[in-house]
């Protein structure tokens, strides 16, 4: 386990989020200041967004704003109060089928709030800003493992296009103001206390409430959908590994995939988790299954290469399906059933 620098500040944003939650209370824990900013938008049941606030409240290093990153006048102000040396930027409004319906909120909070980031980093300059990119921009790539060095001009979601627009943004600052800066190429991150928008939580909330879940691969289980899989604690440890580690080329900017490397196909995926659920709640748990067409947006396959994040930062993903899918599968029964 990486150690963190406790005496510099570490802002985080999203950090009422699922990613930006555990990697806050790895900051808190190894005894770091860290300010977190949130809006607490309501794209997903807010009082899951407040248990995690509650975890990280019994920190006294811990500093919470409530605020929303495409307030510029607001972001300068808690940067020229606080003084962050490092910025994790995870504030985005995320998701590739709800981009289709609600545009606007992914240019508000992806685009102009990233720039109002990435404005702030030059007024106020930072050690190191780690932005989340996504495993989305790779698009429809049919080259797979997808390398960093891939060809990804061609997003098939408008949620896509505001992460790749984002590695550009990042490029053309650290290019122009030296400011070093890292995007993560997140690659569908899983585990307790996730978001309910994603698969395998949706799947299990239909499940307790008697309803079929929809399956977007047609019913065609040899050519299914594939998914890589990654485990929160996993990526945590990837992202501490990065922090340490800013870059120092002439362009101080770097894009990393952090996956698992390992992609499982869904059918496979939906098997543990119905055994994962059983062992949890002492019973067998079976879906009732729809298969529809895939999904406007979506892709058939994400792969990530971490090559080079294993070369560069020695990461490594430990963290099994099963032994993740188990950790979720307990929490949410403690959670939401008993």
């Amino acid at each position: 386990m990486k150690k963190l620098n406790s005496k510099k500040i570490y802002m985080v944003t999203g950090v009422a989020g699922f990613i930006g939650f555990y990697l806050a209370k790895r900051l808190l824990e190894q005894g770091c200041k860290v300010i977190g900013i949130d809006n607490i938008n309501n794209y997903y049941d807010i009082n899951l967004k407040y248990t995690r606030l509650e975890k990280l409240k019994p920190f006294k290093k811990f500093i919470f704003i409530k605020g929303d990153i495409s307030d510029k006048e607001m972001m300068m102000k808690i940067f020229t109060r606080y003084k962050p040396n490092i910025v994790l930027n995870l504030a985005a409004q995320a998701g590739v089928r709800y981009s289709i319906e609600n545009p606007d909120v992914y240019i508000q909070s992806n685009i102009i709030g990233f720039y109002n980031i990435l404005e702030a980093c030059r007024h106020n300059p930072v050690d190191h800003l780690v932005y989340a990119s996504s495993s989305s921009v790779y698009g429809s790539n049919q080259k797979i493992p997808f390398e960093e060095s891939d060809f990804v001009d061609h997003p098939v979601s408008l949620y896509a296009a505001t992460k790749k627009s984002n590695e550009l943004m990042a490029h053309t600052y650290s290019h122009l103001f030296k400011i070093p800066a890292t995007g993560l190429r997140f690659f569908t991150v899983y585990g307790p206390m996730g978001r309910p928008d994603m698969a395998y939580f949706g799947f299990t909330n239909k499940y307790f409430n008697g309803e079929p879940i929809k399956i977007y691969n047609n019913g065609d289980f040899e050519h299914d959908l594939y998914r890589d899989f990654t485990y929160i604690d996993d990526i945590v440890e990837g992202i501490v590994r990065i922090i340490n580690s800013p870059p120092v080329d002439t362009v101080p900017h770097k894009v990393y995939n952090i996956g698992n490397n390992s992609p499982e196909k869904l059918m496979v995926f939906i098997e543990v988790l119905e055994k994962c659920l059983s062992k949890a709640v002492g019973k067998e748990v079976v879906f009732e299954k729809i298969f529809e067409p895939i999904k406007p947006g979506d892709v058939s396959a994400t792969y990530a290469s971490i090559d080079l994040l294993q070369k560069s930062m020695g990461f490594k993903p430990t963290t099994s399906i099963m032994e993740g899918l188990q950790k979720f599968a307990d929490w949410y029964i403690e959670y939401y059933v008993r």
